[in-house]
């Protein structure tokens, strides 16, 4: 395994120790780091491949780490910090008094596998999970206070939670089953041809926008779209078009600014790939469910806490954003990760 020195803010380069680089902090300087290491990671539908992992850590050192995972979208940067200012994915659930607070406990995440699009083959919930074993290892992180995974990444959080038990106290798993629904698998099967219909028109943009705006309507609830969007449809330039149409068109476009067409196609595969026994879980699991969830019906949920036994407990959101209630539910979200993470030894 070799490492790449990470991007520190006012810092002097990292010692060495193992041959791995560590970071290290002066006590004026904020707490935020990226970096990347290369690692030779066995792939179980790929083969052996060295891949280069991008990470990002928060948070003061020897507090508790928490791995943060999100959707096939999501990325290292969960909020912003003063080093970087940038807004994150999950900007809203990280920050002072929140459950996810970089003050009083290091938050962990990392790029997925795949998703850089220089990877063309098919990618694993497993591949993932390895990758951040790996991650940690560089990191010298023995244990993790918990796995919190929201979508994709509650996949591979129960991936971990199987092929790593001992390195995770409890993992929090939102939106997320231990197998994909046949509809939900049909739904992504749909927008992935409509990636490769734009593929063979020599269109692979607007092909993604369309897969993602089709992925849209799955992620969200007809209740919302029914208070959104309930206006007359406009007649432009002699074509109907209806109140939806400039949401559904701006998220298409805002998804292809920033998606390399293989990662999108790669990663939604893996989601389908994705089956697991919740009974080979050994970490107590938390599984948050949001009635009305298109893509992970309350009844896998449900499937998946009586498998896990008496390691698994249940908790259910009423919520109009469906699939996407975690990222706009974040009071909720907060105050469930509150109870969970307290029960894994938190002492705030």
């Amino acid at each position: 395994m070799s490492y790449a020195s990470p991007s520190l803010n006012r810092l002097a380069e990292p010692p060495i120790l193992d041959g791995i680089a560590i970071p290290s902090f002066p006590d004026d300087a904020p707490r935020a780091v990226r970096g990347e290491i290369v690692v030779e990671l066995p792939m179980r539908h790929a083969g052996t491949r060295a891949l280069t992992l991008r990470y990002e850590l928060q948070g003061p050192a020897g507090a508790p780490v928490v791995f943060v995972a999100g959707g096939i979208s999501a990325h290292r940067h969960l909020a912003a910090s003063g080093v970087f200012p940038e807004t994150g994915w999950l900007n809203d659930l990280v920050g002072a008094g929140r459950a996810l607070d970089p003050a009083h406990r290091q938050l962990l995440a990392f790029d997925f596998v795949g998703a850089d699009g220089r990877l063309d083959a098919p990618i694993d919930t497993a591949d993932q999970a390895d990758a951040i074993a790996q991650l940690l290892s560089a990191l010298k992180i023995a244990c993790l206070q918990a796995f919190v995974g929201y979508s994709y990444g509650a996949l591979v959080g129960l991936q971990f939670a199987i092929r790593h038990p001992a390195r995770v106290e409890k993992l929090i798993a939102v939106s997320g089953a231990h197998r994909a629904h046949p509809y939900a698998a049909a739904w992504r099967a749909l927008q992935r041809r409509a990636v490769t219909l734009g593929q063979l028109q020599c269109a692979d943009a607007q092909g993604l926008s369309l897969a993602r705006q089709f992925a849209m309507l799955s992620y969200r609830t007809p209740e919302e779209f029914g208070e959104r969007f309930d206006s007359a449809p406009e007649i432009v330039n002699g074509r109907v078009r209806v109140a939806a149409e400039d949401y559904l068109d701006a998220a298409g476009a805002q998804y292809v600014a920033r998606t390399p067409v293989t990662a999108y196609v790669r990663l939604s595969e893996s989601i389908d790939l994705h089956r697991v026994d919740p009974a080979d879980v050994r970490v107590p699991t938390l599984v948050v469910a949001v009635e009305g969830d298109r893509l992970v019906p309350l009844s896998d949920s449900v499937a998946l806490v009586e498998g896990l036994g008496t390691l698994g407990q249940l908790r259910v959101l009423r919520s109009p954003y469906g699939h996407d209630a975690f990222l706009k539910e974040t009071d909720r979200i907060d105050s469930i990760l509150t109870s969970a993470l307290r029960a894994a030894g938190d002492l705030a």
